[in-house]
């Protein structure tokens, strides 16, 4: 035990004048280091602590910043779809409902439980539907087709925001409020010039709110659009075409489902580049034979 404490005791004494590398470790002093015997046992001490710390290391966590989760992952570093964890939904809070007695019974199908009154989520539901909706964001995306996120709190802005964006030209998103008739006047709207030339019907709108935007849903289905939407327990699934059974008032639910559908459409148009890039590469070796047969 006292061979224990005066190991101890010599492990701190080297920690404590190493973070020091302007004192003199010789005689413990404050002095600075004036003479060469001061550096050498400043480098001695040194070298002990560093044979320490890789010593200790080897027992330590090997965790990081770079390799553990962070709360600010689901926003800036979302995760593929194939790559989704239950684990994940279940830290995001995704399992989590309203009371029972606000429960729909459309919404039946997709209920684990009840506990403490309020309505579990089945999270075996959530994924598979969430891995179906990336597909059809990546299809639609692969299909040069543009790509709506709809978030109208003000703590969805920088999700829907940060989800366009990663999809480039062909994402939009609209933060603030949909104008009722954006679809269903676009004439008016947009202008009949607009309305001829550019395109201004999306191929594919995501709610990650649909309660307060049933009007926005409903011009989609007017105008025949696809809808993706997080739908939670107090809510009929079949107002949207793709329901993904999530917790919709978890800003974190809505940063994971809005990065993994992101992720999904950003491979879409790398997809559709290596479509481009393959056609163009076969024009032009037609082009080169048919140059060589004329020759």
């Amino acid at each position: 035990m006292a061979a224990f404490c005066a190991q101890r005791t010599r492990i701190a004494t080297v920690l404590r004048h190493a973070r020091r590398p302007f004192t003199s470790v010789a005689d413990g002093s404050e002095s600075r280091l004036l003479s060469q015997d001061d550096w050498t046992a400043f480098q001695v001490h040194r070298a002990e602590r560093s044979t320490l710390v890789d010593l200790f290391s080897n027992f330590g966590s090997t965790q990081s910043r770079d390799n553990t989760w962070q709360p600010h992952h689901p926003l800036h570093r979302p995760t593929a779809s194939r790559d989704l964890t239950l684990s994940a939904l279940l830290a995001a809070g995704a399992h989590l409902g309203h009371h029972s007695s606000l429960l729909n019974p459309n919404f039946i199908p997709y209920a684990y439980g009840t506990r403490a009154g309020i309505t579990v989520i089945d999270l075996d539901r959530t994924l598979p539907h969430l891995r179906r909706a990336a597909s059809l964001v990546r299809a639609v995306a692969s299909r040069d087709g543009t790509i709506v996120f709809v978030g109208t709190r003000s703590d969805l802005r920088p999700t829907v925001l940060k989800a366009a964006q990663r999809i480039g030209s062909q994402g939009y998103h609209i933060a603030e409020k949909w104008l009722p008739g954006t679809l269903t006047n676009k004439v008016h709207f947009f202008g009949p010039e607009v309305t001829l030339s550019e395109r201004v019907v999306p191929d594919l709108v995501i709610f990650l709110n649909p309660i307060p935007n049933l009007h926005a849903i409903r011009e989609c289905a007017i105008e025949h659009v696809p809808t993706i939407g997080i739908v939670d327990s107090n809510v009929d699934p079949r107002i949207v075409m793709y329901p993904i059974p999530a917790n919709d008032e978890s800003t974190r639910t809505a940063e994971l489902i809005a990065g993994v559908l992101s992720i999904a459409g950003r491979e879409g148009v790398e997809i559709a580049a290596e479509r481009a890039q393959k056609r163009a590469r076969s024009a032009r070796s037609m082009a080169k034979h048919r140059t060589l047969k004329v020759d």
